[in-house]
């Protein structure tokens, strides 16, 4: 039987009529206007947004300012990340929850189950029911996004003392594409006068509008470690932040003697200049739009060869370190190293995919990918090269004593193609052997090869037939639902420097 996380606040934080509750919200959405004010006029939709969760009657009207905004992605929104908190259960990390739904008076918010258990691999995520039973700061934001959006999951996300850097490397791994929003829930000071309130909430404000977590005090926030964890994604990824509202409880229904603070504030990514190929990205399965045609781009193949070889001709070496340092880093403090566009090149920051593969006397040893651009290429290294070393789920985690030997490679892979055929053989026919990655779909099994198993498996038959039996397929499957899209990718390897031990040593 699927199990229900119960409403556990209605009547009280919020109405617990369902006509109640939907009159409350919309009258809070009218206040907040189309898309509020100069701030937002002309903005486009928030990828994150800090919101109070106090009852309606204090914070109603400042959430509004934030959730007003979400208004025109109401039918691309499918899944919201919500953190929040914890109130009542001690947390250690980041707390998710085992229902398959949650319930408020507008009816049954579906948890999205399959996102939830791709971030349970992370050392900081557990699955914690305790914590959600009676907590508040996640359930007061449900029918606000029961009312902006269409049909959406949400992956509910308790926060307990966690580092940014381990609630941003969650968020991370959840970031996906225009179907994703991120929610921080979030009030400010508690219970001081009006005037003392206003001070350490304006000092809040301005390390939000800075993406400065440690000047956060432990009194400015009850957030304070989602919040955190938000600035630091905001920092790697290049988001904007907008102030939308500042107020307390002495400005919307309470005295001045005694105030609780509340904000909200919007996070935008940066606008990117339009592509031929748009690829819409969502959780494990991609959905693909193309306007390119189906035939490879040789024009593009070419200018991608060129700019990804000039990048690794500059900058391999640094790749290669980073992906190293990464390793050296998980051995000693079991996480991927923090890496940021502002620590490197102005072409490393630039968003990239890539393969970190791991060799050891000549056999694989771990390899870890991203088949999508969806973060700053350093980022996106020093993730992959923890992944190999410690999260192929083929292989055991990497210990101290095999890094000696050990060969680095750093793939950088080109936008994926997908490929039209109308059987088998014509799809064995376009196969470039040596040129092309391949990415197989079958239902929701799915596998790659990077172009460099060609020099292993040469013959087109067989190379597929290998990929089908990595995606748990049959070596002989085909169907009219079978999938394909095509990739290049440029390699570099520790071995390819004049001194392949140069990378351990920076690392060090």
């Amino acid at each position: 039987m699927p199990s229900l996380r119960e409403a556990a606040v209605a009547g009280q934080f919020y109405p617990g009529s369902a006509a109640e509750l939907e009159a409350t919200v919309r009258h809070f959405l009218d206040g907040a206007g189309p898309a509020g004010t100069e701030k937002t006029a002309g903005a486009s939709v928030p990828k994150a947004v800090i919101a109070p969760h106090a009852g309606y009657v204090y914070s109603g009207a400042v959430a509004a300012s934030a959730y007003a905004l979400l208004r025109p992605a109401a039918a691309v929104i499918k899944r919201v990340v919500l953190l929040g908190p914890c109130h009542r259960v001690a947390v250690n990390g980041l707390a998710l929850s085992d229902a398959d739904a949650f319930a408020t008076p507008l009816g049954d918010v579906p948890v999205d189950k399959e996102a939830a258990a791709g971030i349970l691999e992370l050392p900081q995520v557990e699955v914690f029911d305790a914590a959600h039973t009676q907590e508040h700061s996640l359930e007061v934001h449900l029918p606000f996004l029961q009312i902006v959006l269409n049909d959406f999951a949400v992956v509910p996300l308790v926060v307990g003392e966690a580092p940014p850097e381990q609630v941003a490397d969650v968020l991370d791994a959840l970031w996906g594409g225009p179907e994703t929003l991120i929610v921080v829930s979030s009030d400010l000071s508690h219970f001081l006068d009006y005037d003392s309130a206003q001070k350490i909430d304006s000092e809040t404000c301005r390390a939000i509008e800075t993406l400065d977590p440690q000047a956060i005090s432990r009194d400015g926030a009850c957030g304070r470690f989602p919040v955190g964890g938000l600035l630091e994604i905001a920092k790697r990824r290049g988001l904007t932040v907008t102030t939308l509202d500042v107020r307390n409880s002495g400005d919307t229904a309470g005295p001045k003697d005694r105030v609780v603070g509340y904000g909200s504030w919007m996070f935008q990514e940066a606008k990117k200049s339009p592509s031929k190929r748009t690829v819409t990205v969502t959780w494990n399965k991609p959905e693909r739009k193309t306007e390119a045609p189906d035939e490879v781009n040789e024009g593009d193949e070419v200018a991608f060869a060129a700019a990804t070889r000039t990048l690794l001709d500059r900058h391999g070496e640094v790749l290669l370190a980073l992906a190293a340092a990464s390793i050296q880093h998980g051995l000693e403090h079991a996480k991927a190293l923090p890496a940021g566009p502002a620590d490197c090149a102005a072409e490393l920051a630039e968003h990239g995919a890539s393969f970190v593969t791991l060799r050891r006397d000549g056999k694989l040893r771990g390899c870890i990918g991203t088949s999508e651009a969806h973060r700053p290429l350093v980022v996106d290294v020093s993730d992959n090269g923890f992944r190999a070393a410690f999260k192929d789920p083929r292989f055991p985690a990497l210990k101290p004593d095999e890094v000696p030997g050990l060969e680095v490679s750093v793939s950088v892979l080109s936008r994926q193609t997908p490929m039209a055929f109308s059987s088998e053989a014509e799809f064995l026919e376009l196969l470039r052997p040596g040129t092309d990655g391949l990415i197989i779909e079958e239902g929701k099994k799915r596998a790659l090869f990077l172009p460099s198993v060609w020099s292993q498996l040469s013959e087109p038959r067989v190379f597929v037939e290998h990929l089908k039996a990595k995606a748990g397929l049959p070596k002989d499957h085909w169907s009219d639902t079978f999938h394909a899209r095509r990739f290049t990718a440029l390699e570099i390897s520790a071995a390819d420097l004049d001194d392949p031990a140069s990378i351990w040593e920076t690392a060090g």
